[in-house]
C-alpha cells in the first residue's frame, strides 16, 4: 500500500521558540534550554558559540560565558505551540500533532486549494509568520517519518522519490541511540544499509522496536495520521447598523451577547475564567481588553464586565483612563479566554461565597474597568532572598503564581531557633536568632552581630556557659546570632551537610520578616563619627564604623547598633537580572529598625522592621 502524501510542519528550536513567548526570553541571543542537566534546543547564536544538543550545562556555559539557560517545560513548549496550531488549522484540515514545535496534515486536500504543493507549502508558512511570528519549514514525502526529515531542509520530495531520499542519510536519523551505537558497531552507516536488512531478521535480533526502526528506514509509516478535532469556537459577536455612542444602549447589546455567551458554553459543559472583550469604532479603531476572575464566571458576572467595560470606553479621559473612542461601536466580539469543565471546579474554603465577597468583586472589577488591569493589584508571596525579592504584586484576578518556588519553613537555618530580645530605654524588639549547640559547649560566642551598644555589651559579658543560658535574654534592636566555638568551613574540617528540609533559597534574609517593604527604595547615606561615608571593600570589610544615618537629605539620625554586611551575588548569569550588594541591619537611636543595602557605592533603604 503507498504512504500517504504527508506535508509535516517544523518550527526549528521550538522550546527556545516557546521560552520566549511565555517567559519573554530573549531568542536572538545565545539561549539554550535543558533537561537532566543537559542541553536539549539551543538558539542559532548559541550554535555559533559552540553549543550543541547533548552537551552538559557547565561545558555549554563554558563555551558560551553569556549563555542563558531556561529549564525545559513541556506544558509551556504545548501552550505555546497552540496558536501556530490553531494559525494551520485556519488554512487546512485534519492536523495531527507530532509533538510542540511539529505537526503534520495530508498534503492532497491543501495541495488541490492552493494550486500544487510548494504553493501549500509556501501559504502555510505564511500564515504562520503572519499571525503567530514563528518561523517555520515545511516538508512533504511519502509518510510522515520523511516528511519530517524532508522538513530539516524545507525539501519538497516527488512522489517515488522519498524512498532514495532516505537511503543517503546516516542511520542516527532514527533517533534511538542506543540502537543506532549497536548499528554502527555492526557496520550499519545509512537508513539504506539498514532497510536492506531482512525484516525477519531485523526483529528477531533488534526486537519489536528495531523492527519499526526497520519499516521506518524503508519509507513506510507504521500509523496513519491521527487527525485531532478542532475545539469548538465559542466565541460570539454582532455587527451593528447604527453605531452605539450611548453606555445603556451598548451595555444592553452587551447583555444579549453575554447571555449568549454562557448558552454556548453550558451547552459544551465548560465555564469561563477569563473573559475578552473586543471592539471596532465607525472608523476602524479596534479596542481590546481582558478580564479575570479566579472564580467561574455566570451569564450575569460576563454581563457585568461588558457593561463596565463599554462604559469606561465610552466614557473615556476620566480618572486617568484612556480618551473616549472617535467614533460609536460597530462590532463587539466577547472570547473566553480561558474555559474550564464546569463541574471540575472546587470552591475554596475560606471567603469563596457570601454577598460581600461578592460586593469587593464587583468593586475590585469596576475599579479595573475604569483604570486597566494594573490598577489593582495584589502581593503574593514567592521566593527570593531579599525583602524586595519575596512579595510579587499581580493585577487582581489574575493567577496568583508565585513565579519562584519556595518552600515552608520554621527557621532561616536548621537548629536555629527564635529567642526574644529585652530592649533597654524603650527602644522597640526585633525577634532575633541565637543557636542551639546540638553538643555543650564552653561558650557561645557572636558570629554576625558588626556592633553592638554598651548595655548590649555588657549583658553578653554575663552570659554564662551555654548549659546555663536562660531562654530568654534581651538587648535592643539587633539580630544576635551566637554559635558554638569549633570549627569553622575553610579550616581544614568539612563541614556537615545541611539538614533536609532547608528552604530552596540560600542565603535569604532571616526572621523576622520586614513589615513594610518601599517600592521604590529611599537613597541614603550612612556616615562614620567624623561625618565620612562608609562603604564597603572589595574583601567586605566596612571603611569606617557606621555612626549616623541620613534619608533622602533628611536630617543626620545616631545609629545606637548595626549587624553585617551580608553580600549577596546572584543571577550573574541572566543578562538584566543580575544583583551584587550588601545588606545590613540597623538599629537607630530614636527606636527604629532599618535592612540597608550598598550597591555600586550606594545606600538604601531596602525595608523597615516594625
Amino acid at each position: 500500500m503507498a504512504e500517504v502524501r504527508t506535508l509535516l510542519v517544523w518550527c526549528p528550536d521550538w522550546p527556545v521558540t516557546a521560552a520566549d513567548i511565555v517567559d519573554g526570553v530573549d531568542a536572538a541571543g545565545p539561549v539554550a534550554v535543558l533537561r537532566e542537566n543537559r542541553v536539549i534546543a539551543c538558539s542559532e547564536a548559541a550554535r555559533q558559540d559552540g553549543v550543541r544538543r547533548g552537551l552538559r550545562r557547565r561545558e555549554a556555559q563554558s563555551r558560551c560565558p553569556r549563555l542563558v539557560v531556561v529549564e525545559h517545560d513541556s506544558g509551556r513548549d504545548a501552550r505555546a505551540f497552540e496558536a501556530v496550531v490553531a494559525a494551520v488549522e485556519a488554512v487546512a484540515v485534519g492536523v495531527e500533532v507530532i509533538r510542540p514545535g511539529a505537526l503534520a496534515l495530508a498534503a492532497r486536500g491543501p495541495a488541490r486549494y492552493f494550486g500544487g504543493e510548494e504553493a501549500a507549502a509556501e501559504r502555510i508558512v505564511e500564515q504562520i509568520a503572519e499571525t503567530c511570528a514563528v518561523e517555520s519549514q515545511v516538508g512533504i514525502a511519502d509518510g510522515v517519518f520523511a516528511a519530517g526529515l524532508a522538513a530539516r531542509d524545507g525539501r519538497v520530495l516527488g512522489p517515488g522519490e522519498t524512498v532514495a531520499f532516505l537511503a543517503g542519510l546516516p542511520i542516527a536519523a532514527i533517533d534511538r541511540p542506543e540502537l543506532v551505537d549497536l548499528l554502527k558497531r555492526l557496520g550499519v552507516k545509512t537508513l539504506g544499509d539498514f532497510a536492506a536488512l531482512p525484516a525477519g531478521d531485523v526483529l528477531t535480533r533488534f526486537g519489536f522496536d528495531g523492527a519499526l526502526a526497520h519499516r521506518l528506514a524503508g519509507g513506510r509509516d507504521h500509523r496513519p495520521l491521527a487527525v485531532r478535532q478542532p475545539p469548538p469556537d465559542l466565541d460570539v459577536a454582532d455587527t451593528y447598523d447604527e453605531p452605539l455612542d450611548r453606555v445603556d444602549v451598548a451595555a444592553f447589546a452587551g447583555k444579549v451577547l453575554a447571555e449568549r455567551l454562557h448558552d454556548r458554553l453550558a451547552g459544551h459543559g465548560l465555564a469561563c475564567t477569563r473573559l475578552g472583550i473586543e471592539a471596532v469604532t465607525a472608523d476602524g479603531q479596534e479596542l481590546h481588553r481582558v478580564w479575570r476572575h479566579d472564580g467561574t464566571l455566570t451569564a450575569a458576572a460576563i454581563a457585568e464586565r461588558v457593561r463596565w467595560q463599554l462604559d469606561g470606553w465610552l466614557t473615556g479621559a476620566r480618572r486617568g483612563a484612556p480618551a473616549r473612542p472617535t467614533a460609536g461601536l460597530v462590532r463587539l466580539r466577547l472570547i473566553p479566554d480561558g474555559v474550564l469543565v464546569h463541574l471540575g471546579l472546587q470552591p475554596g474554603l475560606w471567603g469563596d461565597a457570601g454577598a460581600d465577597r461578592e460586593r469587593a468583586h464587583r468593586a475590585f472589577s469596576r475599579v479595573q474597568g475604569l483604570l486597566g488591569p494594573d490598577a489593582l493589584v495584589t502581593p503574593v508571596p514567592t521566593g527570593g532572598r531579599s525583602a524586595d525579592d519575596q512579595i510579587r504584586l499581580i493585577p487582581w484576578g489574575d493567577e496568583r503564581d508565585p513565579h519562584r518556588p519556595t518552600a515552608p519553613h520554621t527557621d532561616p537555618i536548621p537548629d536555629l531557633v527564635t529567642v526574644p530580645l529585652q530592649a533597654h530605654g524603650g527602644a522597640e524588639v526585633i525577634e532575633l536568632s541565637a543557636r542551639r549547640s546540638s553538643r555543650p559547649a564552653e561558650k557561645e560566642t557572636l558570629a554576625t552581630v558588626s556592633h553592638l551598644p554598651a548595655p548590649a555589651r555588657r549583658l553578653l559579658e554575663l552570659v554564662p556557659p551555654a548549659a546555663s543560658v536562660p531562654a530568654e535574654a534581651h538587648v535592643g534592636g539587633l539580630t544576635v546570632v551566637a554559635v558554638p566555638p569549633g570549627p569553622r568551613k575553610g579550616r581544614g574540617r568539612r563541614v556537615a551537610d545541611p539538614a533536609a528540609g532547608l528552604p530552596p533559597w540560600p542565603g535569604r534574609l532571616p526572621k523576622p520578616a520586614p513589615a513594610v517593604v518601599p517600592l521604590r527604595p529611599p537613597a541614603a547615606v550612612v556616615v562614620d563619627e567624623s561625618g565620612t561615608p562608609v562603604g564597603v571593600s572589595a574583601r567586605l570589610e566596612l571603611t569606617g564604623e557606621p555612626a549616623a544615618l541620613l534619608v533622602e537629605r533628611g536630617s543626620p539620625i545616631e545609629i545606637s547598633g548595626w549587624a553585617g554586611p551580608w553580600p549577596v551575588d546572584e543571577r550573574w548569569w541572566a543578562t538584566g537580572e543580575s544583583r551584587r550588594r550588601a545588606r545590613f541591619q540597623v538599629a537607630l537611636i530614636d527606636g527604629r529598625a532599618l535592612l540597608l543595602t550598598l550597591a555600586g557605592g550606594h545606600w538604601a533603604v531596602e525595608a523597615i522592621y516594625d
